[in-house]
């Protein structure tokens, strides 16, 4: 049954891709439209790559913090983590980034459109990330902290020896996924004309009308960013594997 399932799979998935590949390839390009605009898409590139390395370690913190609130003994910190969380996790990030440079920055005279988008796209990221870092952490068995707690570990060491080792392994896959989303998000910024990726070839589609031949540079760009991650983590997962 599940050799047949796999055969099905298998064709069903190879023979998507081919037809996709297939699409694309037959379609006639006019690349020579868009050649004024390569060094603009490039440094729209690496303007991507630079927010999202800065978003990917800043949200990653800001996750960690919420974290450490939410699982807080005292009340009052817990439920400010839980109502940031479920506030930023219930409204659309468009939104937020056009609330938040718009009218907050605006308000308090902050005018680097860099800067807040980056700061906006990082506490988005975070609240996903401290409920990825909460699960990982609360799914290890109540023995785990019982035999830590046996032979006269304090919580600190409990945490840093028994419980984060064996929390990360969980959490990389959710984590890698919502890194993946964080570098595709950040093509939202372009709405308070942050100059990266998605909003060059926005620009080279609207002056050539090659609309096909400005987005398709998007998928392979976008690419060359999420799979490393991809690949990194299950590295990372490989390599804090245990035994059962």
């Amino acid at each position: 049954m599940k050799l047949a399932a796999s055969i099905v799979v298998s064709v069903v998935l190879t023979a998507t891709f081919c037809f996709v590949i297939w699409v694309v390839a037959s379609h006639e390009y006019d690349w020579k439209a868009i050649a004024p605009y390569e060094g603009n898409m490039f440094s729209g590139w690496l303007t991507t790559l630079l927010i999202s390395v800065v978003a990917l370690l800043l949200s990653t913190v800001i996750g960690g913090l919420l974290t450490v609130g939410q699982l807080a003994g005292h009340a009052y910190p817990k439920l400010l983590a839980r109502i940031y969380v479920e506030f930023i996790r219930g409204t659309p990030l468009l939104t937020q980034i056009l609330l938040g440079y718009y009218l907050i920055a605006d308000s308090i005279g902050w005018d680097s459109r860099f800067g807040v988008g980056l700061l906006i796209l990082s506490c988005f990221s975070g609240a996903y990330l401290s409920e990825i870092f909460r699960a990982g952490i609360e799914s290890i068995p109540k023995s785990q902290w019982l035999s830590a707690k046996a032979i006269g570990f304090t919580e600190a060491q409990t945490y840093r020896y028994v419980v984060i080792p064996q929390a990360i392994r969980r959490v990389l896959p959710a984590s890698a996924g919502q890194f993946a989303n964080l570098i595709k998000d950040s093509s939202l910024l372009f709405v308070i004309s942050v100059h990266e990726f998605t909003m060059q070839a926005r620009e080279a589609n609207a002056n050539t009308y090659a609309t096909f031949e400005a987005y398709l540079p998007l998928i392979v760009g976008y690419f060359a960013l999420t799979f490393p991650i991809s690949l990194l983590s299950r590295h990372l997962e490989a390599r804090f594997a245990y035994e059962h």
